[in-house]
This record gives C-alpha cells, structure tokens and sequence, in this order.
C-alpha cells in the first residue's frame, strides 16, 4: 500500500473509532447482521468430513483466507468449512467492545462445539493491547485474529466495531451487523440446531 493509501486508512480509522466507539449505543444494538462460534483447536485441525462421502466439505469463497491470530500463529480460514462461523470485529481500544465480550465467550462455551466464533481484532488496536484484550476479558477459548491491516475486515466490507458477520455451515453470509447478546445467541443457537 502506497503513503497516501495508508495515510487515507489510519484517517478513516480514526473516524470509524469516533463515530463507533463514541456513542451511547448499548453492545450488540442491531446495525447489520449475525455470529456463530469457534474454537482455536477446532480452528487449527482440518475441515470435518462428509458423513455421507468422507471428503472434506469444499471451502467456499467466504473462508478462502489466512491470517495471523493474536498470539502470532497462521490461520488458515479454510479449517472453518462445514461449520456455522460467527466472525466478531473488535478493537482493542473500544468500550462497546469490551462490553460485548463475556456474551461472545458465552455464546463460544454454549455451542462452540457446533459452531465456531471468531473474533477479528483491529483498527490500530496494535499487537500488544490486541494479546491484553484477549488475556483482560477472557476470551483465549476462541481463535483471534490480528488484522490491524485490515484485510479481514475489507473482505467482509465491515467498517465499523462491535460487529458481527455469521456464516451457515455453506459459507454463506446469513447476517452482517450489529448484535444484541440475546439475537447473538439466538442466532448462534438456530445454526448449532
């Protein structure tokens, strides 16, 4: 990415972090859509086979990525297939973030067997404070990514906090918002079944 491109991103950041952190909205208040969950030794093993073939389910375009997660390790998105995904956009920096926290966890703990959630940490949270979220709110039971690139973020044209993008087990994008920690459950236990 060029000067101006970078200087055009860490700008609109800044904005995003003022205008999505800034407000009275209560964690999770409806703005787009939904989550599911997932684990980080669910997330590093391969994708679950076909009861009927025992293939591999194929990788649709939505988990077609890597990334690093908090602690520094590859991840490979594609280890996701088969499953319901709940992917969480946080920074680190973010109140609303940190409110939403213990329902994301919870919602991991209750159905991270059939679902896997994601969180997706960035806007200049920066890789220490990133590692301090996930250590301060209890949230190391479920795969972190470090995106403070922004790749994750862009490929799910998420442009804000606090927000949720929920996957069925096809890969396909069933909701894209904010949550409540009610609709995030409920959302996350009709995809668990």
């Amino acid at each position: 990415m060029d000067r101006v491109g970078r200087t055009v991103a860490v700008v609109i950041a800044g904005v995003l972090a003022v205008a999505g952190c800034g407000t009275d909205v209560e964690p999770g208040t409806p703005a787009a859509t939904t989550p599911p969950a997932v684990t980080a030794s669910t997330a590093a093993s391969p994708p679950p086979t076909s009861a009927t073939t025992g293939a591999a389910p194929a990788v649709p375009q939505t988990l077609a990525f890597t990334a690093t997660t908090v602690d520094g390790q590859r991840f490979d998105a594609a280890a996701l297939a088969g499953k319901p995904v709940v992917l969480w956009f946080w920074a680190a920096w973010c109140p609303r973030c940190r409110a939403a926290a213990d329902h994301v966890a919870d919602v991991q703990r209750d159905f991270g067997d059939r679902v896997q959630v994601v969180g997706v940490a960035g806007l200049g949270s920066g890789d220490e404070a990133m590692r301090r979220f996930v250590a301060d709110q209890g949230i190391g039971g479920f795969v972190n990514l470090a995106d403070d690139d922004g790749e994750v973020w862009k490929r799910f044209e998420v442009t804000t906090q606090e927000y949720y993008v929920v996957l069925d087990s096809a890969g396909t994008v069933v909701h894209k918002g904010a949550l409540t920690a009610q609709a995030l459950r409920d959302r996350v236990a009709a995809l668990a079944g």
